[in-house]
Parts: structure tokens; C-alpha cells; sequence
């Protein structure tokens, strides 16, 4: 049985370099790439992979989201997350939303193989590397947001984080937000030094953590 594999991933690097990977499994093949949400959708409708590797930051629609319409439509297609994020309600959301398997990408290709072939059998499979439940990351997040309740952001710095947490690009923002793209900017430094992140992962994290979003919006 040949694995026909969708790849949805921002990065062309990554997409990329997981198609060089994935040519060297005899038995699976990349058939189509998405560059952001709606295109992996408009593929997967199209193609009906056995399997799509996704990010879940991505733009014009977030890999929740996009999780949700392919497996409304088409149920069996399995759903493997590659992404950064580690936080355990990004895990969950996608999990509810249909997901069959989480790899975080500091695990190696074999775990993302070794996730295809667990959700072809129907099983779910998880990279075993993660540092979720780690003291120092708790703290961490404790304090950063210990300093956001001292500097608290304004309601124009919680509508452009929202977005930064759901993938959106600075001229992205300030398209929805009808300003300037150096506006934008001006507030993703304010917001990094409120929260003493330049990072946009731990940026999302904080944002998920206090509620500014979901990503299931």
C-alpha cells in the first residue's frame, strides 16, 4: 500500500526537506504542497491524501481550523501536527479537532514516520521528547506573566497578539487592522518587552494561557 502524504507547512525548507525524507520510504509519497490553511484544505478535498503533515501556525488559517474542514468532509484522511508548539492545550485542541498524532520538530524524522504508520493503523501517536511539564518553563511562564500584569497590554496589543498567535505575518495584521505595517511592528516590540519575549512560540503560549485566544477562533 503506497502512503500518499499532503504537506502543509509554511516553510518551503521544511516542506522541502520532509519531500527528500519521504522519498527514501518505499512504501509512501508526497502527492501535493500548501503553503497556508486554505490551500492545504482546497488540496486535501481535491487529492484525499491517506495523511497530511501540518503546522498548526499558519496563514489564512490556522491548522486547527483547517483540521476541522478536512475531517468534516472527510473523516478518514489522518491528521499528523508537526509544529513547535508544545504547550499541552495546543495538543488537546488538536486532538478534539480530529488530529491522530502530535510530533514536536525537535524530534527526529523516524518519530514522524513512525506516526504515519501509527495512525494508519488507527492508533495516535506522540513524539516522546517534550518539556511541557518542565519546572523551569513554569516558572517561566509564571513570571512572564507576573510582568504582564505589572505592564498590562492595551486592547490594540491583545488584538495584534491575538493574531501573531493564529499565524498571521505583520502585513497581514496590519491589513485586518487597517494600519500601517511599521505600526504593527512597533507593537510586536512593545509586546515582547511587556512580555520579555522576542519568541513567537512562548508568545502564543501566553496568549492561549491567559485567554487572548484559542486558535480555535
Amino acid at each position: 500500500m503506497l502512503i500518499k502524504i499532503l504537506l502543509a507547512d509554511d516553510h518551503a525548507i521544511v516542506r522541502e526537506g520532509l519531500r527528500t525524507l519521504f522519498d527514501k520510504q518505499k512504501d509512501m509519497k508526497v502527492v501535493a504542497e500548501a503553503n497556508n490553511g486554505y490551500r492545504a484544505v482546497q488540496l486535501a478535498h481535491k487529492l484525499i491524501p491517506d495523511v497530511v503533515i501540518m503546522e498548526i501556525s499558519m496563514s489564512r488559517m490556522n491548522g486547527m481550523e483547517v483540521t476541522r474542514r478536512i475531517m468534516s468532509k472527510h473523516p478518514d484522511i489522518k491528521i499528523i501536527v508537526l509544529s513547535q508548539h508544545s504547550e499541552k492545550r495546543f495538543i488537546q485542541n488538536m486532538l478534539e479537532a480530529g488530529a491522530s498524532g502530535y510530533v514536536h520538530k525537535t524530534c527526529g524524522y523516524t518519530e514522524l514516520v513512525k506516526a504515519i504508520r501509527a495512525a494508519i493503523a488507527n492508533h495516535r501517536y506522540f513524539c516522546p521528547v517534550t518539556d511541557i511539564d518542565h519546572p523551569e518553563n513554569e516558572a517561566r511562564s509564571s513570571r512572564r506573566e507576573q510582568k504582564a500584569t505589572r505592564f498590562p497590554l492595551t486592547i490594540r496589543e491583545r488584538q495584534v497578539l491575538k493574531l501573531l498567535a493564529e499565524g498571521k505575518k505583520t502585513q497581514e495584521i496590519a491589513a485586518l487592522l487597517k494600519v500601517s505595517a511599521k505600526t504593527i511592528e512597533t507593537h510586536r516590540l512593545n509586546i515582547a518587552i511587556k512580555l520579555d519575549t522576542h519568541s513567537i512560540a512562548r508568545l502564543t503560549k501566553y496568549a492561549i494561557r491567559v485567554g487572548i485566544t484559542t486558535l480555535l477562533d
